[in-house]
């Protein structure tokens, strides 16, 4: 008797727990959240649907796309032609500078040489006032425009006429003193004022050994 009451306590204890157990198992599964409830009772042709509807692009927002590509494209193609332009620019000026240094150089030279020729043994004043003759000439309208048509200009300068002119030239036989005044006639020093011309004798403005008129 005693064993019977024993057993019947057991069982009673665990049928408690077994309706414990699935009472505490249905709240879980009506905690679940609604969208899952409603994903759960779609089919497959609707989920499909769903996800296609999901990445749907309509007309407006291809033409925006489209728009954006096409502007994007623009500014690099004209950004591009600035570049070009620009570079263009740059080289054009660059070329520019290096032909007036090397015409520079060459007038430098030049001057040098027949100042060096026609003066060199004179004072360095004398030499400046001979390039400034051959500056006064340029500016005239009576003789060519350049230095080089003015120097070699027949009949002009001795030096150029026999040759000296252009040893001195080719081997750089100048001397310091001759380049200097060359530099600063040809940067605008003028003590002579509007002489064309030059020799050892007559009249005008002496300087060292010739005569400026």
């Amino acid at each position: 008797m005693i064993k019977n009451k024993k057993f019947n306590s057991v069982v009673a204890v665990v049928s408690a727990c077994s309706l414990m157990t699935v009472g505490f198992t249905s709240e879980a599964a009506s905690a679940k959240p609604e969208a899952s409830l409603a994903i759960s009772g779609m089919d497959t042709q609707q989920l499909v649907k769903l996800q296609r509807e999901s990445f749907q692009v309509t007309p407006d927002t291809l033409m925006v796309s489209t728009k954006e590509k096409i502007e994007e494209q623009q500014r690099l193609k004209i950004e591009e032609i600035e570049r070009r332009e620009r570079e263009a620019k740059e080289k054009a000026e660059r070329e520019a500078r290096e032909k007036a240094a090397a015409l520079q150089s060459q007038y430098q030279e030049l001057m040098a040489s027949i100042i060096f020729c026609e003066a060199g043994n004179q004072p360095y004043e004398g030499q400046v006032a001979v390039g400034a003759v051959i500056m006064n000439r340029v500016r005239s309208s009576a003789y060519p425009n350049s230095i080089e048509g003015v120097i070699y200009q027949s009949g002009q300068f001795g030096p150029a006429s026999t040759g000296w002119l252009d040893r001195v030239r080719s081997t750089r036989g100048y001397t310091a003193s001759a380049m200097q005044a060359a530099n600063d006639a040809l940067a605008g020093a003028n003590p002579i004022g509007g002489c064309l011309y030059f020799d050892q004798g007559g009249y005008g403005t002496k300087i060292g050994a010739h005569y400026f008129h």
